[in-house]
Protein backbone atom coordinates (compact mmCIF):
# COMPACT_ATOMS: atom_id res chain seq x y z
CA UNK A 1 0.00 0.00 0.00
CA UNK A 2 2.92 2.45 0.67
CA UNK A 3 4.43 1.82 -2.66
CA UNK A 4 0.97 2.29 -4.49
CA UNK A 5 0.53 5.72 -2.51
CA UNK A 6 4.23 6.66 -3.03
CA UNK A 7 3.66 6.06 -6.97
CA UNK A 8 0.54 8.43 -6.91
CA UNK A 9 2.47 11.07 -4.36
CA UNK A 10 5.61 11.35 -6.50
CA UNK A 11 6.75 12.62 -9.34
CA UNK A 12 7.95 10.81 -12.29
CA UNK A 13 10.87 11.80 -14.53
CA UNK A 14 10.01 13.72 -17.33
CA UNK A 15 9.26 12.20 -20.51
CA UNK A 16 11.08 12.67 -23.37
CA UNK A 17 10.22 15.10 -26.59
CA UNK A 18 9.79 11.79 -28.80
CA UNK A 19 7.25 10.44 -26.59
CA UNK A 20 5.33 13.90 -26.43
CA UNK A 21 5.21 14.25 -29.81
CA UNK A 22 4.48 11.12 -30.76
CA UNK A 23 1.59 11.29 -28.25
CA UNK A 24 0.08 13.70 -29.85
CA UNK A 25 0.40 12.56 -33.54
CA UNK A 26 -0.96 9.48 -31.97
CA UNK A 27 -4.18 11.69 -30.73
CA UNK A 28 -4.61 13.71 -34.06
CA UNK A 29 -5.21 9.74 -36.14
CA UNK A 30 -7.82 9.57 -33.56
CA UNK A 31 -9.52 12.62 -34.03
CA UNK A 32 -8.80 13.45 -37.63
CA UNK A 33 -9.82 9.72 -39.04
CA UNK A 34 -13.86 9.45 -39.16
CA UNK A 35 -13.72 5.96 -38.50
CA UNK A 36 -12.05 6.12 -35.27
CA UNK A 37 -12.97 9.48 -34.45
CA UNK A 38 -16.43 7.63 -34.35
CA UNK A 39 -15.01 5.44 -31.29
CA UNK A 40 -12.90 7.88 -29.71
CA UNK A 41 -15.49 10.47 -29.94
CA UNK A 42 -17.14 9.71 -27.04
CA UNK A 43 -14.40 9.91 -24.57
CA UNK A 44 -15.47 14.30 -25.76
CA UNK A 45 -19.32 13.51 -25.03
CA UNK A 46 -18.13 12.04 -21.09
CA UNK A 47 -15.75 15.04 -20.97
CA UNK A 48 -18.91 17.72 -21.59
CA UNK A 49 -21.62 16.21 -19.75
CA UNK A 50 -19.69 15.70 -17.00
CA UNK A 51 -18.61 19.30 -17.16
CA UNK A 52 -22.35 20.36 -16.90
CA UNK A 53 -22.62 18.00 -14.22
CA UNK A 54 -19.96 19.59 -12.57
CA UNK A 55 -20.97 23.13 -12.23
CA UNK A 56 -24.81 22.55 -11.70
CA UNK A 57 -23.48 21.03 -8.90
CA UNK A 58 -21.34 23.92 -8.31
CA UNK A 59 -23.85 26.89 -8.73
CA UNK A 60 -26.25 24.82 -6.31
CA UNK A 61 -28.72 23.09 -9.12
CA UNK A 62 -29.96 19.76 -8.30
CA UNK A 63 -28.77 17.11 -10.37
CA UNK A 64 -30.66 14.42 -11.67
CA UNK A 65 -28.93 12.54 -14.35
CA UNK A 66 -26.54 12.07 -17.33
CA UNK A 67 -27.60 10.36 -20.43
CA UNK A 68 -24.42 9.03 -23.04
CA UNK A 69 -26.23 7.98 -26.52
CA UNK A 70 -24.59 5.81 -29.05
CA UNK A 71 -24.24 8.28 -31.21
CA UNK A 72 -21.85 10.17 -29.15
CA UNK A 73 -24.84 12.91 -27.71
CA UNK A 74 -25.73 12.86 -24.50
CA UNK A 75 -27.95 15.47 -21.73
CA UNK A 76 -27.25 16.55 -18.70
CA UNK A 77 -30.26 17.47 -16.63
CA UNK A 78 -30.40 19.24 -13.40
CA UNK A 79 -33.29 20.66 -11.34
CA UNK A 80 -33.28 24.86 -10.77
CA UNK A 81 -34.11 27.82 -11.85
CA UNK A 82 -34.68 27.71 -15.76
CA UNK A 83 -33.12 30.69 -16.29
CA UNK A 84 -30.52 32.84 -14.32
CA UNK A 85 -26.95 33.05 -13.90
CA UNK A 86 -26.84 29.41 -13.03
CA UNK A 87 -28.25 28.13 -15.92
CA UNK A 88 -26.03 30.01 -18.24
CA UNK A 89 -22.77 28.65 -16.25
CA UNK A 90 -24.59 25.18 -16.37
CA UNK A 91 -24.71 25.45 -20.76
CA UNK A 92 -21.30 27.68 -20.86
CA UNK A 93 -19.48 24.57 -19.54
CA UNK A 94 -20.12 21.96 -22.18
CA UNK A 95 -17.81 22.87 -24.65
CA UNK A 96 -14.85 24.22 -23.40
CA UNK A 97 -15.26 21.17 -20.64
CA UNK A 98 -13.13 19.04 -22.51
CA UNK A 99 -10.46 21.40 -23.75
CA UNK A 100 -10.28 22.74 -19.70
CA UNK A 101 -10.29 19.06 -18.50
CA UNK A 102 -7.17 18.48 -20.95
CA UNK A 103 -5.47 21.98 -19.94
CA UNK A 104 -5.88 20.61 -16.08
CA UNK A 105 -4.17 17.18 -17.04
CA UNK A 106 -1.46 18.91 -19.06
CA UNK A 107 -0.90 21.31 -16.06
CA UNK A 108 -0.71 17.98 -13.30
CA UNK A 109 1.72 16.32 -16.64
CA UNK A 110 3.99 19.35 -16.69
CA UNK A 111 4.52 18.61 -12.48
CA UNK A 112 5.64 15.20 -13.36
CA UNK A 113 2.51 13.32 -11.88
CA UNK A 114 1.77 11.25 -14.68
CA UNK A 115 0.06 8.25 -12.15
CA UNK A 116 -1.52 11.27 -9.90
CA UNK A 117 -3.47 12.63 -12.92
CA UNK A 118 -5.09 8.93 -14.05
CA UNK A 119 -6.14 8.06 -10.63
CA UNK A 120 -7.63 11.28 -9.92
CA UNK A 121 -9.34 10.41 -13.64
CA UNK A 122 -10.43 7.09 -11.85
CA UNK A 123 -12.48 9.75 -9.20
CA UNK A 124 -13.76 11.37 -11.15
CA UNK A 125 -15.62 8.42 -13.59
CA UNK A 126 -16.82 7.26 -10.17
CA UNK A 127 -18.40 10.13 -9.61
CA UNK A 128 -19.93 10.42 -12.84
CA UNK A 129 -20.88 6.75 -12.88
CA UNK A 130 -23.43 7.30 -10.11
CA UNK A 131 -25.02 10.12 -12.00
CA UNK A 132 -25.45 8.22 -15.18
CA UNK A 133 -28.91 6.56 -16.36
CA UNK A 134 -29.06 5.05 -18.78
CA UNK A 135 -27.18 1.68 -19.76
CA UNK A 136 -25.41 2.34 -22.88
CA UNK A 137 -23.84 5.36 -21.03
CA UNK A 138 -22.90 3.06 -17.74
CA UNK A 139 -21.66 1.02 -20.51
CA UNK A 140 -19.18 3.94 -22.15
CA UNK A 141 -18.15 5.21 -18.72
CA UNK A 142 -17.14 1.37 -17.06
CA UNK A 143 -15.20 0.54 -20.95
CA UNK A 144 -13.39 3.55 -20.26
CA UNK A 145 -12.94 3.68 -16.22
CA UNK A 146 -11.28 -0.08 -16.73
CA UNK A 147 -8.93 0.85 -19.40
CA UNK A 148 -7.70 3.84 -17.18
CA UNK A 149 -7.72 1.41 -14.09
CA UNK A 150 -5.79 -1.01 -15.94
CA UNK A 151 -3.54 1.13 -17.29
CA UNK A 152 -2.81 3.04 -13.91
CA UNK A 153 -2.77 -0.60 -12.34
CA UNK A 154 -0.63 -2.86 -14.01
CA UNK A 155 1.04 -0.56 -16.64
CA UNK A 156 4.94 0.46 -16.45
CA UNK A 157 5.59 4.07 -15.56
CA UNK A 158 6.54 4.57 -19.69
CA UNK A 159 3.11 3.06 -20.54
CA UNK A 160 1.25 5.15 -17.71
CA UNK A 161 3.11 8.37 -18.78
CA UNK A 162 2.32 7.64 -22.61
CA UNK A 163 -0.89 6.94 -22.05
CA UNK A 164 -1.88 9.66 -19.75
CA UNK A 165 -0.12 12.08 -22.31
CA UNK A 166 -2.27 10.83 -25.46
CA UNK A 167 -5.40 11.49 -23.28
CA UNK A 168 -4.44 14.97 -22.64
CA UNK A 169 -3.74 15.79 -25.90
CA UNK A 170 -6.77 13.89 -27.41
CA UNK A 171 -8.77 16.09 -24.97
CA UNK A 172 -6.76 19.24 -25.79
CA UNK A 173 -7.23 18.38 -29.98
CA UNK A 174 -10.42 16.77 -30.09
CA UNK A 175 -12.28 20.25 -28.14
CA UNK A 176 -11.93 22.33 -31.32
CA UNK A 177 -13.14 20.05 -33.36
CA UNK A 178 -16.79 19.52 -31.47
CA UNK A 179 -16.95 22.78 -31.52
CA UNK A 180 -16.16 22.55 -35.58
CA UNK A 181 -19.20 20.38 -35.63
CA UNK A 182 -21.41 21.88 -33.47
CA UNK A 183 -21.53 25.12 -35.83
CA UNK A 184 -21.70 22.75 -39.34
CA UNK A 185 -24.68 21.28 -37.65
CA UNK A 186 -26.20 24.24 -37.12
CA UNK A 187 -25.23 25.66 -40.43
CA UNK A 188 -27.37 23.09 -42.32
CA UNK A 189 -30.15 23.64 -39.64
CA UNK A 190 -29.78 21.07 -36.85
CA UNK A 191 -28.60 21.13 -33.46
CA UNK A 192 -31.54 24.34 -32.64
CA UNK A 193 -31.44 22.66 -29.47
CA UNK A 194 -27.50 22.76 -28.93
CA UNK A 195 -25.90 24.80 -25.83
CA UNK A 196 -25.37 27.66 -28.43
CA UNK A 197 -28.67 27.84 -28.82
CA UNK A 198 -30.09 27.51 -25.90
CA UNK A 199 -27.45 30.54 -24.31
CA UNK A 200 -28.80 32.91 -27.49
CA UNK A 201 -32.83 32.23 -25.77
CA UNK A 202 -31.34 32.57 -22.36
CA UNK A 203 -29.10 35.97 -22.70
CA UNK A 204 -30.16 37.14 -26.36
CA UNK A 205 -26.73 37.05 -27.59
CA UNK A 206 -26.64 35.31 -30.76
CA UNK A 207 -25.85 31.60 -30.61
CA UNK A 208 -22.78 32.27 -33.45
CA UNK A 209 -21.23 34.28 -31.18
CA UNK A 210 -21.47 31.73 -28.34
CA UNK A 211 -19.94 29.23 -30.59
CA UNK A 212 -16.98 31.70 -31.08
CA UNK A 213 -16.78 31.74 -27.51
CA UNK A 214 -16.26 28.05 -27.32
CA UNK A 215 -13.76 28.04 -30.22
CA UNK A 216 -11.62 30.88 -28.56
CA UNK A 217 -11.40 28.81 -25.17
CA UNK A 218 -10.56 25.56 -26.48
CA UNK A 219 -8.08 27.14 -28.67
CA UNK A 220 -6.92 28.90 -25.75
CA UNK A 221 -6.15 25.65 -23.89
CA UNK A 222 -4.66 24.11 -26.79
CA UNK A 223 -2.19 26.63 -27.36
CA UNK A 224 -1.66 27.26 -22.96
CA UNK A 225 -1.30 22.85 -22.93
CA UNK A 226 1.10 22.95 -25.74
CA UNK A 227 3.53 25.16 -23.69
CA UNK A 228 2.93 23.51 -20.45
CA UNK A 229 4.31 20.05 -22.81
CA UNK A 230 7.12 21.24 -23.29
CA UNK A 231 7.04 21.22 -27.05
CA UNK A 232 7.35 24.67 -26.93
CA UNK A 233 9.18 27.22 -25.04
CA UNK A 234 7.05 28.52 -22.09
Amino acid sequence: MTEFWDSITSAQPDPSLRLVIGTGVVALVLIGFRPLWHLTRQVVTIAHEGAHGLIAALVGRKLAGIRLHSDTSGVTVSRGHPTGPGMIAVLLAGYPGPALFGLAAAFVLSRGYAVAMLWGLLVALLILLLQIRNLYGLWSVVVFGALVFGISWWGSPSVQSAFAYLLTWFLLLAAPRAVLELQHSRRYGQGRSSDADQLRRLTGVPALMWVGVFGLVTLGCLALGVVWSGVLPG
